[in-house]
């Protein structure tokens, strides 16, 4: 049993579950992504909120992401790209964790 929303759904549930996952931007950023993998692989996605929060993490910049992660080891964009999936949005991004 499937059931279908749209961006105002499934921002609302972020908004009220777990405001800090995600920005405004950054959830638009991820519903974004969401439906390009839809278009592009025909698949559609279930929606399991706790597990996009599990599986992605939205970083503000380059620095926000450093926190994190070692900087020698990812000191620019493409460095992260050839490790996991990275989505940008001005300079925030969002990444599947690895």
């Amino acid at each position: 049993m499937k059931n279908t929303i749209n961006f105002y759904e499934f921002r609302s549930w972020f908004e009220q579950h777990r405001p800090n996952n995600f920005s405004y931007d950054g959830l638009k950023a991820l519903w974004e992504m969401l439906e390009e993998y839809e278009d592009s692989t025909g698949e559609e996605i279930e929606f399991d909120p706790i597990a996009l929060c599990c599986e992605y993490t939205e970083y503000d910049d380059m620095e926000d992401f450093w926190t994190v992660y070692d900087k020698e080891d990812y000191p620019d964009e493409q460095s992260i790209m050839d490790a996991t999936f990275y989505w940008a949005f001005g300079d925030s991004f969002i990444i599947q964790q690895f």
